[in-house]
């Protein structure tokens, strides 16, 4: 069982997205992200989300002093062998925007039938107590759908405007924040993980 010393927990991302999604479901902790204490930014050497996440929440705890949360999420294509994968956020470069990541995999999609564009999202979100946790809280969750030939929606952010949710007919940009929330990836993992809190 998590026992924080304190309700604060630091969030090792800067991403306004994450931030946002990630208060909206552990909203008995105040989660704090990790710029106010000017933590930097912890490189990311593991080949698998949960390597990601373990790296990225201890790097956080450990110049925090607080406990720290981070996930590790990206898209998998498995018409690309899984890419864009633990590199989705960089799949077209280290400086890459989200719109030239999106296009990149728009371009790597072209020509590609429709029954052959499944996908998922994939969220593995690490706890520690503190940097030298032997024991860190896992969770983790998978969205299932497919790619689109063309962005559609404006909500959301990375690849949202090319995922499509055939039971619900739209994109993931096209979704409100609070349907998204209970469908998503993070989702899923943010609530188990709160289970488990």
């Amino acid at each position: 069982m998590f026992q924080p010393s304190s309700e604060k927990i630091v969030l090792a991302s800067g991403n306004p997205g994450k931030i946002k999604e990630i208060q909206a479901i552990l909203t008995d902790f105040s989660i704090i992200p990790q710029q106010l204490f000017n933590i930097p930014e912890a490189e990311e050497t593991g080949s698998t989300f949960i390597e990601n996440a373990i790296i990225k929440a201890r790097n956080a705890a450990l110049h925090s002093k607080l406990p720290a949360i981070a996930d590790d999420s990206g898209l998998v294509v498995d018409t690309l062998n899984g890419a864009p994968g633990v590199i989705s956020a960089r799949y077209a470069g280290t400086q890459a925007t989200d719109q030239q990541n999106l296009q990149k995999l728009l371009d790597a999609m072209q020509g590609i039938p429709k029954a052959q564009r499944s996908a998922r999202f994939i969220c593995v979100i690490v706890l520690l107590r503190h940097a030298d946790d032997p024991f860190p809280l896992i969770s983790q969750g998978s969205w299932e759908g497919t790619i689109l030939s063309y962005a559609k929606g404006t909500h959301g952010f990375g690849y949202d405007p090319v995922f499509w949710l055939a039971s619900e007919n739209c994109s993931s940009a096209e979704l409100s924040t609070q349907r998204k929330n209970q469908l998503s990836h993070r989702g899923q993992a943010l609530r188990h993980l709160a289970s488990l809190l």
